[in-house]
């Protein structure tokens, strides 16, 4: 069941985003209500285990994958760290995942439990950027994976992913830009659309869709 809280927020952030930016505004009243459920208490070792076996795949292949590595090293629902932290590289590669992505969860796990990826209690204490400076420690993941992260699963309502094409096509397409822009001259664009920049990038996302 939706968070009635968290959707209240939403509706506030899309209120102030249209009075902030009229153009913005015009999406969201052709799109309508912005779509983002956060998971309450999620386990964030899992959140990015999963993010590595999607790197650079299709949706099937990679749930495929990311299904033997839980059933493999977990429960079938979910991956142990411990596990993961003692794997051998073999077994690990016997999943389908590559060397580049079992070296990325063995570090991960590792990192886990050395303290250096917060757990979801220590995360929910974290600024956007000290999660970010924390995670993207661990080989393989960057800043982009981190965002996704807490903007879909933790529900932080101000993450700008500059980096991401869609957002930067969105912001082009908005603005009717002829050219690209660059994640760095982006960013300052976002200060319009503080403190709701989740919510602003979520309906780039829709622009960039062509909605």
């Amino acid at each position: 069941m939706p968070d009635i809280r968290f959707q209240r927020a939403l509706r506030k952030a899309e209120k102030a985003l249209a009075l902030a930016d009229p153009a913005l505004g015009k999406v969201i009243a052709r799109v309508g209500p912005s779509q983002i459920s956060p998971e309450p208490g999620f386990d964030p070792f899992n959140a990015l285990v999963r993010s590595i076996c999607h790197q650079q795949l299709h949706g099937k292949a990679a749930e495929t994958i990311h299904g033997r590595v839980l059933a493999k090293f977990g429960d079938g629902a979910h991956a142990d760290v411990n596990k993961l932290s003692r794997a051998r590289m073999t077994s690990m590669r016997s999943c389908g995942l590559s060397e580049a992505k079992s070296l990325a969860i063995k570090d991960l796990a590792n990192k886990c439990l050395d303290g250096t990826v917060p757990g979801f209690d220590e995360l929910m204490t974290l600024s956007d950027d000290e999660a970010v400076s924390r995670i993207v420690k661990v080989r393989g993941i960057g800043r982009w994976t981190v965002e996704m992260m807490l903007m879909f699963r933790m529900g932080r309502l101000d993450v700008f992913p500059v980096d991401d094409f869609g957002v930067r096509k969105g912001f082009m397409l908005l603005r009717k830009l002829k050219e690209p822009i660059t994640a760095k001259a982006l960013m300052p664009h976002g200060e319009t659309w503080k403190p709701y920049r989740t919510v602003a990038s979520w309906y780039l996302w829709r622009v960039a869709d062509g909605r």
